[in-house]
């Protein structure tokens, strides 16, 4: 099972912010396991700690701006989108002022730094959602959409489509992120020449040059109109009637600023929470309807907080009836785990198939047949038994007894024709024969049932 990742050290970034012109500093920390992504602006008096989730996104207009109560922190995408893709789960990132640095416009100076610092792997395991099902999010007045459908591992698919010759209708791909540092993170961020003015009124771009940003100049202006931004921005002059891309280095690929948007997708997915495994085809894509994207994804999350394993009928079963035998003393009517679809070091997952012939149907109900829950517990322990009872070198010379069972809840009734998905895990390392573990039943994608237990492990006489 993958291990969630941080980092090895910490590493800094020094340089002007895109819309505040101020000069900054950004540090990326190592931190614990399931710490998540959280921000602190040190340069406030009470050092002020923001989770780095799509719920505290306050802004989108121009990038993506987390607030919480009179603090803001913006332009964090490119640090964010680095993050994600080179799958970092848990990171403390400090800057002393409003916003990131911009660098040089994309997100490879935080992949050099954290390809140098280096990655560490921890013991928790890494909580992948994964997709199920198509879930989509529109916005009919743009006519922008976010479709997620399932998939392997986390891929994307950006189609821009703007008023231009020059980015007329484009797409990018990232299939997986193992490309992201060579296909997309030197990306770097464009604006158009026609939207630099309102900017300015709007008082942003304080620190845009030609240094950090493309500019695409594609609708023809006086040359005094155009020598009068050259000058608000503190560049060059330039020819007024040579329309194109004005940067201060070549575009690194001719579809550049939609591999840009598409770097702005996986930073706005990173504030989701958790890894992703689905596919996503953005039509049209900016930071608002990805925030609004992000936070459908976390509404989802809540909503199926524990997911429901992968089940195959057709594949191979890790253990079948006889073997799982082998492990347990149980037999006829008692045996409630026909087979084994997953075993690793801590988890384990089982199936059950109920019948209508079960013998607990005759007196539970007659008339409306429903599982009891004491069996759905047993099925359980009996899963977990698998699990340590595997680890022995003898297992046939040994059984598992219950010491205790907490925190039993029952969602649902289990009736003939369900398919039971049995998941438990350790909840710590088996010590002197003892081991403590949660379970859960599925029916489909849903939880009927789930249990935290503790069993000991007996050497039979």
């Amino acid at each position: 099972m993958p291990k969630q990742r941080t980092l090895k050290g910490s590493f800094s970034l020094c340089g002007k912010g895109l819309h505040t012109g101020l000069n900054l500093t950004v540090t990326f920390n190592p931190a614990p396991e399931n710490y998540g992504y959280k921000i602190q602006r040190i340069d406030l008096e009470d050092m002020p700690v923001i989770d780095a989730i799509a719920d505290n996104v306050i802004d989108t207009q121009r990038g993506t701006v987390l607030g919480k109560g009179d603090v803001r922190i913006s332009t964090i995408e490119h640090g964010m989108s680095a993050l994600y893709a080179l799958g970092i789960d848990n990171c403390l990132i400090q800057v002393n002022g409003p916003e990131f640095p911009i660098l040089d416009g994309s997100a490879i100076e935080y992949v050099k730094c954290i390809n140098k610092v280096g990655v560490e792997e921890q013991n928790a395991p890494k909580d992948y959602y994964v997709i199920r099902k198509k879930i989509e999010v529109k916005d009919e007045k743009t006519g922008s959409s976010i479709t997620i459908l399932p998939d392997d591992c986390f891929s994307i698919t950006a189609m821009v489509s703007f008023e231009s010759k020059f980015i007329h209708s484009e797409f990018a791909t990232l299939d997986k992120p193992q490309d992201f540092t060579k296909e997309i993170a030197a990306a770097r961020t464009f604006v158009f020449v026609r939207d630099i003015e309102p900017l300015l009124n709007a008082n942003l771009i304080k620190g845009g040059d030609l240094t950090n940003a493309i500019v695409i100049y594609e609708r023809q202006i006086s040359q005094e109109r155009l020598d009068q931004l050259a000058d608000l921005l503190k560049v060059p002059h330039m020819d007024a009637t040579k329309l194109g891309y004005i940067q201060d280095k070549p575009l690194v690929w001719d579809n550049e600023p939609t591999r840009h948007k598409l770097l702005d997708i996986i930073g706005d997915m990173a504030l989701i929470g958790k890894p992703i495994k689905g596919r996503i085809i953005a039509t049209r894509p900016g930071h608002t309807i990805n925030n609004k994207f992000a936070r459908q994804m976390r509404k989802e999350i809540k909503l199926h907080e524990i997911q429901a394993p992968i089940y195959d009928p057709t594949e191979e079963p890790v253990m079948d009836i006889n073997k799982i035998r082998s492990l347990l003393p149980h037999r006829y009517p008692m045996q409630l785990v026909d087979k084994i679809i997953s075993l690793g070091a801590n988890t384990i997952v089982g199936i059950k198939n109920v019948t209508g012939n079960e013998p607990f149907f005759q007196g539970h109900f007659p008339d409306e047949p429903v599982m009891p829950g004491v069996m759905l517990v047993e099925a359980m322990s009996q899963c977990g038994g698998i699990l340590v009872l595997n680890t022995l070198d003898e297992p046939e010379k040994y059984s598992t007894y219950f010491l205790k069972i907490d925190n039993v809840k029952f969602r649902q009734k289990v009736v003939p024709g369900d398919t039971l998905i049995f998941k438990v895990e350790l909840l710590a390392p088996v010590r002197h024969g003892i081991s403590s573990m949660k379970g859960y039943i599925f029916v489909g994608d849903k939880v009927v049932a789930e249990a935290t237990f503790t069993g000991q492990i007996i050497k039979n006489p």
